[in-house]
């Protein structure tokens, strides 16, 4: 007996917590998300049902049939392998020709240039020597991979025309940018349907430490409300003019001056719209699905004046506790705390979950973030407070 209404299947490429977190919102609007995962113990492969293995373009093309629509929790598909799908009749949100450029920054740099956004000054390197002429036009430099950096990775902070090529001898694609001083990084998150529809989520802060986010804090604090609504709009403005289907991300660096200037652009749900899932009356999750789907976008409003998301890393030296016990003490010190483990087996610096917090204090919702994720992080509380007692009283105050 199958009763079931018949509701339209969205693909989602790509097997990681991004995906985890789709299919969470998606069994809200009735579907169990189509998975494509590399492995059986990535971290969607272990909750959904509706799953498939593979990264060639005959397991896409066999992932693909019967969906409404395929999109990614990642933007490592070949250009190739989309295109062939494209052209196979298969809808891709967002489509190869606006993913390309969260795909390739150096792309990505050029275009934005030509709509007058704001970007660091950039070149191609293609040789230690122009390497060294761009450092002495513009001073200190940050050398990136054009293609796949992520979380620190693919970029060099105090490159030398040495290591430029070693890196060119490794076929490693390379750009420059002059580094850039700023004040702190913010991220202005949209979503944009195929109809045209738009909305935008609160510009956030986030905190970075060795290269990778720590901290989301929404509202981003101290931001002048006529600058948050000016990077929002530069980040529909990016939606439309890319064509972007879905959500995209808008990686930004305020700079010593006040002025904002574009990082980076991920097309697809963002570490720095976790928070949303409890922070805001639709989720970065659920309007992803929304948005590719063609569906009616959710309001954006947040639930709480103060929302932070923290990040759970692996600690150097796994903690004896297990997960499990230290959910326990968490949630006995913090039982309004949300947390979000993704099934990932622990490395150091490896994201493995995060926690959300909500209050009207942004300070001391802040606080308490940051010691629930140290927390579940080292089995460790920062401030010293203890399960028996020792700290107990000034914890609750």
């Amino acid at each position: 007996m199958d009763d079931a209404p018949e509701l339209p299947v969205v693909g989602m490429i790509g097997g990681g917590q991004l995906a985890r977190m789709t299919h969470q919102a998606a069994i809200a609007l009735g579907q169990s998300l189509r998975v494509l995962a590399a492995k059986p113990d990535d971290p969607a492969a272990l909750v959904c049902r509706d799953v498939a293995y593979g990264t060639d373009l005959a397991a896409m093309r066999s992932f693909a049939a019967g969906t409404a629509v395929v999109t990614f929790d990642h933007e490592g598909v070949p250009q190739a392998d989309l295109r062939a799908l494209v052209a196979a009749g298969v809808t891709v949100r967002p489509g190869p020709d606006a993913l390309r450029y969260a795909q390739d920054k150096l792309v990505m740099r050029r275009r934005l240039a030509d709509l007058g956004v704001a970007v660091p000054p950039f070149a191609e390197i293609t040789s230690p020597a122009g390497f060294a002429e761009f450092v002495e036009r513009h001073g200190a430099a940050v050398l990136k991979a054009v293609r796949g950096g992520y979380d620190g990775r693919g970029v060099w902070l105090d490159a030398t025309p040495a290591l430029v090529a070693e890196l060119l001898a490794a076929g490693t694609p390379l750009m420059a940018e002059q580094r850039v001083s700023m004040r702190r990084e913010l991220a202005a998150l949209v979503a944009r349907s195929p109809f045209g529809q738009a909305a935008a989520w609160p510009v956030v802060e986030t905190v970075q430490e060795a290269g990778q986010c720590v901290q989301v804090l929404a509202p981003a604090p101290g931001l002048d409300p006529d600058v948050a609504a000016a990077a929002q709009a530069t980040a529909l403005r990016i939606a439309t003019e890319l064509d972007v289907t879905g959500l995209l991300a808008v990686e930004l660096f305020e700079t010593a001056s006040g002025a904002m200037v574009v990082n980076e652009l991920a097309m697809r749900p963002h570490n720095s719209g976790h928070w949303t899932i409890e922070g805001a009356r639709t989720s970065q999750f659920e309007q992803h699905l929304r948005a590719v789907l063609d569906y009616p976008l959710g309001a954006t409003t947040m639930t709480a004046p103060a929302v932070v998301m923290a990040n759970v890393l692996g600690a150097d030296v796994e903690p004896v506790m297990s997960m499990d016990e230290r959910c326990h003490h968490l949630f006995a010190r913090f039982p309004d705390v949300k947390i979000h483990l993704y099934g990932k087996a622990a490395r150091p610096a490896r994201k493995i979950g995060h926690v959300t917090a909500l209050g009207d204090d942004p300070v001391v919702v802040r606080e308490r973030a940051a010691l629930a994720a140290a927390w579940l992080s080292t089995a460790e509380w920062a401030d010293g407070w203890s399960i028996h007692g020792v700290g107990k009283e000034a914890a609750h105050a």
